[in-house]
């Protein structure tokens, strides 16, 4: 690996957007063995490339850039009066844990939130090993923010853990619950999980502004955008 970046990169073929159905997408990815520690990871995160797997990759669209990396300043986060609102309703029932190992009722939480909430879309139908091959890693220290209603698990938030950052993975949860607002509580809890652990930031993957389901990490803040390589404040 260079100062900057990376001295082994592959490019994908171009597929369907998954997330913008009229364009196409395709992906730089990373073959330099060296960057697949949690340390050299981090830097890449800052040059806006993610994890699937044990893959990093980054969009590479050659007639699209509305993937845009965002990242909470996670000491200094400010909770929404709306956020605040929502955390105010998990109450004494609620409690959050983190493991740092898998555990066997979350297959079954996925599947069933993937049945329920993503029916139509590349997800579906769940299965173990798509489970598996998409959110677990071999080289990257993985926490699990798990939020427990009582004694029932009701979300999981997959994190990858570096010196200095936490990466939003992804998060699942029990539809039931889904008028908690639970993807934003689980954001909360990650950003709480950072500032314990001492860490600057929490990213949050790609916002896509022309994607209704994932223009929601906006509204966590202080954030930076990264913007022709160069991160902003938003």
């Amino acid at each position: 690996m260079t100062e900057h970046f990376p001295s082994k990169i592959g490019l994908s073929q171009q597929f369907d957007c998954s997330y913008l159905p009229d364009r196409k997408e395709q992906l730089l990815v990373i073959l330099d063995s060296e960057c697949y520690t949690a340390t050299r990871f981090e830097a890449l995160l800052s040059l806006g490339f993610r994890r699937s797997g044990d893959q990093i990759y980054r969009p590479h669209c050659p007639l699209c850039s509305a993937c845009q990396s965002i990242r909470v300043l996670a000491k200094q986060y400010t909770p929404s009066k709306s956020q605040k609102r929502k955390f105010n309703k998990i109450h004494s029932d609620f409690s959050v844990k983190v493991s740092f190992e898998e555990k066997d009722n979350y297959f079954p939480l996925y599947e069933k939130y993937i049945n329920l909430r993503h029916s139509d879309g590349t997800m579906f139908p769940p299965n173990r090993l798509q489970y598996e091959s998409f959110l677990f890693c071999r080289w990257m220290p993985i926490s699990f923010i798990e939020l427990w209603h009582k004694k029932t698990l009701i979300g999981v938030a997959v994190t990858d853990t570096m010196p200095n950052a936490l990466s939003a993975i992804y998060t699942f949860f029990d539809p039931e619950f889904e008028h908690l607002s639970l993807g934003t509580i689980m954001i909360m809890a990650q950003i709480e999980l950072a500032n314990a652990e001492n860490k600057d930031f929490v990213y949050l993957g790609y916002q896509i502004d022309e994607c209704k389901k994932m223009r929601y990490k906006k509204q966590f803040s202080p954030a930076q955008q990264l913007k022709e390589d160069t991160w902003v404040n938003i």
